[in-house]
């Protein structure tokens, strides 16, 4: 999930970026290893989706993924 708190708290919304072991990697995808695998999360794939559908917590990126992750937001959305 990279909505902030401010955000999904209030919201039957949350904004996630999805991972996946089966891609290729380009600047706006940040390398990740979870559950064993190496993978990408897809900034280029941002969506919202109901809270209902996040089924269960799987684990949280690390302080220096997540820093990574919003640099990378901050400048695909720059002006």
């Amino acid at each position: 999930m990279i909505s902030p708190p401010e955000m999904h708290d209030y919201l039957r919304t949350a904004i996630i970026a999805p991972m996946t072991t089966g891609s290729h990697p380009a600047p706006f995808r940040i390398p990740v290893r979870h559950g064993g695998k190496n993978g990408l999360i897809l900034l280029d794939e941002i969506r919202a989706i109901d809270k209902t559908r996040l089924v269960k917590r799987t684990g949280a990126v690390t302080p220096s993924i997540l820093s990574a992750t919003l640099a990378v937001l901050a400048e695909i959305f720059a002006e």
